[in-house]
């Protein structure tokens, strides 16, 4: 059973120094919900389900990451990419966050940084976002294995900031992330102001990444859509906090 859960406290910044910075831009947030036991299997069993309505939420949430650099590295040579991942939401020890069913990015440098570094599931991936007057179109293939994404997505009218207890600050406020490594959880956090979220539409979809994760493919169109323009973001390490 999990215990009682604290959705404020991760959205406060931690009192010690971060380890990097990046800015997240035009970020799209789909979800489809599935049964708590089509998903359990794929999440390590330190972790709880973080369930909505008393469903597992999966979500696909592609976005263009710039100015990433470790807090050491000046900015001028700081990296700019895009990035897709799927995911789905846990709770550890009242604490929710996040679990990457993969992460797929642009730069080959990033992917290998942060599977070494931090233990993410990052692949490697070509991928375009382009602005087609009022419609973003994201696409992502990866050339050695399967997984794909195409998408184009209608933002609509702005919602503003998630009110705490609702279902957009459920599905969008996360800010802890959870790696499992040699039996070990860990846990590293962001930091950031809320999304100005945006209520969206899906105009066109073709996607195979949720399949390629294990999961079922998603029956329809997804259930819940959003977008926010972007938010920056300060990283904060890895913590262990089991195991």
């Amino acid at each position: 059973m999990i215990e009682t859960v604290d959705r404020i406290a991760p959205t406060r910044r931690p009192a010690r120094h971060a380890a990097g910075a990046q800015r997240w831009r035009s970020l799209a947030f789909l979800h489809w919900t599935f049964p708590p036991e089509v998903v359990r299997p794929h999440v390590p069993a330190a972790l709880e389900l973080d369930l909505l309505d008393g469903r597992a939420a999966v979500g696909l949430v592609p976005f263009a990451m710039e100015g990433v650099r470790p807090s050491w590295w000046p900015p001028p040579v700081a990296l700019s990419f895009l990035e897709t991942n799927v995911r789905t939401y846990v709770v550890h020890r009242g604490r929710p966050g996040v679990w990457f069913f993969s992460l797929d990015a642009s730069n080959l440098a990033a992917v290998v940084a942060a599977r070494v570094g931090w233990g993410l599931p990052y692949v490697h991936a070509r991928m375009e976002l382009d602005r087609r007057a009022e419609a973003i179109r994201y696409v992502s293939r990866r050339p050695s294995r399967p997984g794909a994404l195409d998408l184009t997505l209608v933002p609509g009218a702005p919602l503003g900031p998630s009110a705490p207890g609702s279902r957009e600050h459920f599905l969008l406020e996360r800010y802890l992330l959870f790696v499992e490594r040699g039996g070990t959880i860990r846990e590293g956090q962001v930091h950031h102001a809320p999304y100005p979220a945006h209520a969206a539409t899906v105009d066109a979809l073709d996607d195979t990444l949720l399949a390629a994760a294990g999961l079922p493919a998603p029956d329809g169109r997804p259930e819940f859509v959003h977008y926010a323009p972007g938010v920056d973001v300060e990283v904060f390490g890895l913590r262990r906090v089991s195991g």
